[in-house]
């Protein structure tokens, strides 16, 4: 079996305006928010953002910035994780 690499730019450009939730590398910290945008590095802009620990709300943030090297992975929020309050 072999593996083939995805570039995963195409997907994340899809998602910019659009609500995500990026997970960290450490712990159970989340962030959900409106992505601005992503640079050429994946750092990551975050607009409405949102700190979830361990899936409890915690904070709003408001305009944040994640460095790329702190993400674990990245995907768009459903209405589960939108409506997340805790």
């Amino acid at each position: 079996m072999s593996f083939m690499p995805v570039n995963p730019r195409p997907m994340l450009q899809e998602l910019v305006n659009q609500d995500i939730v990026v997970r960290l590398k450490w712990g159970e910290t989340e962030y959900k928010g409106r992505l601005v945008s992503i640079d050429g590095y994946f750092n990551i802009q975050l607009t409405n953002a949102q700190e979830y620990i361990d899936q409890k709300f915690t904070s709003d943030l408001g305009q944040i910035l994640i460095r790329c090297n702190n993400v674990l992975w990245i995907k768009r929020a459903d209405k589960a994780d939108v409506n997340m309050e805790g």
